[in-house]
């Protein structure tokens, strides 16, 4: 049992720090193109992008805010712990919880840090899916602090795809990666819930 959670705490810690300059290597070696919204340095908002796209979102984002005022919504299992460690290896700081487990800790204290001017970058179909799907927290989020939700896609000319829940995907060596981040968009506080979701998807799937 001690030899099993050494040796989790190892891979917790070690592995996210891997990814991190395995992702930074990558970087150097792609084309990177970016869209980015020029009304978004001067505005606080939610970042809002699909699980499997999620990696390389982090050179945008610091594209629009050199100096990272972002927290993420990560889950509370052992794979989002995972994504807390990587983010924080970018500056960002991590909130705790999802749809799953610790939701509703974890929308309060999103809520604390948007109206301090912080903003909030989280995966509406995550932690564990389906694909592309939208679940309640960035309509919530968004209807509670009136902030924009901002469309953040990654798309790759060449990746390696895992055979995941999210078909995450990392870019291959020396390929090409455009990045986008949109103008936020607004969910009216009175808006249906499954409304609100059918229009998280749409704006998602604009790119």
């Amino acid at each position: 049992m001690l030899l099993k959670r050494l040796r989790n705490g190892f891979v917790s810690h070690a592995l996210p720090v891997l990814l991190y300059w395995v992702l930074r290597v990558l970087f150097k070696t792609c084309k990177n193109h970016f869209h980015l919204a020029e009304d978004l340095p001067k505005q606080t908002f939610i970042a809002s992008c699909w699980h499997g796209e999620m990696a390389m979102l982090p050179f945008a984002y610091l594209r629009v805010k050199p100096q990272a005022h972002l927290s993420v919504i990560a889950s509370q299992h052992f794979d989002g712990g995972l994504a807390a460690t990587l983010f924080k290896c970018f500056g960002f700081r991590a909130i705790r919880g999802s749809s799953k487990r610790g939701g509703v800790g974890a929308l309060i204290e999103a809520i604390k840090r948007l109206k301090s001017g912080e903003d909030i970058g989280i995966t509406p179909d995550g932690p564990k899916g389906p694909r592309h799907s939208v679940a309640d927290g960035v309509v919530a989020l968004a209807q509670k602090t009136g902030a924009g939700v901002v469309v953040c896609r990654v798309v790759f000319s060449n990746a390696f795809t895992l055979n995941t829940w999210d078909r995450f995907k990392l870019p291959k060596p020396f390929s090409t990666i455009h990045y986008y981040m949109l103008s936020p968009f607004f969910i009216p506080k009175n808006m249906d819930l499954q409304e609100a979701k059918v229009l998280v998807k749409q704006r998602m799937e604009t790119v």
